[in-house]
């Protein structure tokens, strides 16, 4: 499974730790912005999340221009629009973004509008379509999960053409990225568990698929050695702001890892049954986990049994035999979430989340079939191959 070619880039500055957000106003000067719009949602506003980043800015002498509060929970092409044009109306010169995937994703499209101009989005989408570099961007990411600050991907749904518009590029990359456990001590049970589970498949699908290399393995396994030490002790003490940092390194280093590796049919069974389920991205990936490490468990056997190491530890890895180390990982991954079911209810079948009909399962296949990470599964993937991993996933 070794790649004999690879890239590996990842140029975003992380500023991390417990006075991180401190240093925003040092990073926009450094870039010569002057004024900045906040672009995030109700919920972290409400939360007061936006109040550490404000004070930092003022007592730096730095004016926060605008703040735009109601990205929805689906980013979209209107929604994208109207920051743009406020953006410009109050001569903006840089975007912060605070929040998770759909704040980061919006202030990313929202940066391509006012750095190349126009109002069309559309015309933005697709791979390498820009050609420049963008405004002075930074992300405050509010979830321990998604690892969107360091992803150059966004997607934006376009209302009235009902299609999900993709936008890849380097450019989208922010400046920085900065990780301060304030803004995610008060995330949910619900979200904290299925968050935590989103960077542990983005970490375990880079380790396993197609497009593994040296560089994102060593990403990959740390945020699982992370994820394995922290997730349920944060469950069980929330305000453990250790812990929870550890939770948002380990999903900014899952996310360098997956877009660098890329991912496989776990995402694609996701990104499918989010899309005609409209279930939340997180739940749905540790839902699928396991039973897709078992469809796939002859063609990763080596990497998976390797992983033992970083999901339980020095002792259990020594103490099992290597011909059973692929199963134990699974084994430990089922482990997690009957503990993360037991404290809040995560889903681990398709059946429990109580918003997915049986008919639905062959739309499902259908749809993860077309999906992009579907190519870098490591195993072939049928369409009754699909049909089989969502009858195991459903009961």
């Amino acid at each position: 499974m070794t790649n004999k070619y690879y890239e590996f880039f990842c140029p975003v500055k992380v500023i991390a730790g417990k006075a991180a957000l401190e240093h925003i106003p040092y990073e926009l000067t450094g870039m010569a912005a002057k004024r900045p719009m906040i672009v995030t949602d109700k919920g972290v506003r409400a939360a007061g999340l936006l109040d550490p980043v404000i004070s930092a800015c003022e007592e730096s002498g730095l004016e926060i221009v605008s703040i735009y509060d109601d990205v929805p929970p689906d980013s979209s092409t209107g929604v994208v629009r109207d920051i743009a044009g406020i953006y410009r109306a109050e001569k903006c010169d840089s975007i912060i973004a605070v929040g998770g995937g759909s704040a980061i994703d919006t202030a990313k499209a929202v940066n391509i509008l006012v750095s190349e101009g126009g109002d069309d989005i559309a015309a933005y989408s697709g791979a390498g379509v820009l050609k420049h570099p963008l405004k002075p961007f930074f992300v405050v990411p509010t979830t321990a999960g998604t690892g969107s600050e360091v992803t150059a991907v966004a997607v934006i749904a376009d209302t009235e053409k009902h299609v999900k518009l993709p936008f890849t590029s380097s450019f989208l990359l922010p400046n920085a990225a900065i990780i301060d456990p304030r803004m995610t001590l008060t995330l949910p049970p619900h979200i904290t568990a299925a968050t935590g589970m989103d960077a542990m498949t983005h970490a375990i699908e880079a380790f396993t698929c197609m497009a593994k290399n040296p560089l994102s393995d060593a990403y990959a396994t740390a945020a699982i050695k992370k994820i394995s030490t922290s997730l349920l002790s944060v469950m069980e003490n929330p305000k453990d702001a250790d812990g929870r940092l550890e939770l948002a390194q380990a999903s900014t280093m899952a996310g360098i890892a997956f877009s660098n590796s890329m991912v496989g049919l776990v995402h694609a069974l996701g990104h499918a049954t989010g899309a005609i389920c409209q279930l939340p991205h997180g739940l749905c990936m540790s839902l699928y986990l396991p039973y897709v490490l078992e469809y796939n468990i002859e063609s990763i056997r080596e990497p998976l049994g390797e992983l033992l190491l970083y999901l339980d530890g020095p002792d259990v890895y020594a103490a099992t035999p290597a011909a059973r180390r692929a199963e134990a990982s699974i084994s430990t991954i089922r482990r997690m979430r009957d503990a993360l079911y037991k404290h809040c209810q995560l889903p681990r079948t398709l059946k429990e989340t109580g918003k997915v009909v049986e008919a639905q399962l062959d739309q499902i296949a259908e749809l993860a079939l077309d999906d992009g990470a579907i190519m870098f599964n490591p195993k072939e993937v049928t369409r009754e191959d699909a049909r089989e991993v969502l009858r195991r996933a459903w009961a």
